[in-house]
């Protein structure tokens, strides 16, 4: 499971369900809309389902979208989020953070804890996922080949597809809504690796750095 990973040189995050739980961005997105949690939800699922853009829900419900982005805290944070960034790097992997967000991602999530290489968003570079020029993008950012780069998402349509397309390595990252509903389509196959959590990826790479060195003592002691 964890071979390939001895050639990736950079990961790289998306951000929404993958660093961040929206639980509450959503939430506060509904009373904005002054409709209950359960409605919004259910009309963000059935949006995601349909394969539409999640801002048509605003007209869904006849009503005008926020002029700000909702802010994200402390509690906003996977648990597993900064372990898992904080492991990458440790093993000398190049680490960013790259999603579709607005302006002022990277003093943000840097005020949160998040130490990386880079932290850049659909705003800063004037393209939106699933778009390749996106992903060349993280690419150049990386300083690494495609293939070298594993990229973490919750989404098929704006992570894992893409990024395969390009030549990256991917990792699906089952939870939040879409992921949830993406997860039984055809396209989880393009996959490198499914995950439950960010623990489990932790959990990769330090098999991944520890084995050679195990392999080499038994070498040396035949």
């Amino acid at each position: 499971m964890t071979e390939w990973l001895r050639n990736i040189r950079a990961i790289v995050f998306d951000v929404g369900e993958t660093l961040v739980d929206e639980t509450r961005l959503w939430t506060d997105q509904a009373e904005h809309a002054g409709v209950t949690p359960l409605s919004f939800f259910a009309m963000l699922g059935a949006l995601i389902e349909r394969g539409e853009d999640h801002r048509l829900i605003w007209t869904e419900f006849s009503a005008q979208a926020p002029r700000e982005s909702p802010r994200i805290g402390p509690a906003d944070l996977y648990s597993d989020a900064i372990a898992c960034i904080e492991t990458a790097r440790s093993t000398e992997k190049i680490v960013g953070i790259a999603g579709n967000q607005p302006a002022g991602l990277d003093s943000s999530l840097s005020s949160l804890g998040f130490d990386v290489d880079f932290i850049a968003s659909s705003n800063d570079w004037g393209a939106q996922k699933p778009s390749k020029e996106f992903f060349a993008r993280v690419i150049s950012a990386a300083s690494v080949s495609a293939e070298e780069i594993l990229y973490v998402g919750d989404r098929l349509d704006n992570d894992i597809v893409p990024a395969s397309s390009v030549g990256m390595r991917t990792a699906f990252l089952i939870r939040g809504p879409w992921a949830h509903i993406h997860r039984h389509r055809p396209e989880t196959e393009l996959a490198d690796v499914k995950l439950d959590s960010l623990e489990q990826l932790r959990e990769m790479l330090l098999a991944a750095a520890i084995r050679p060195t195990a392999e080499s003592d038994s070498e040396d002691g035949d």
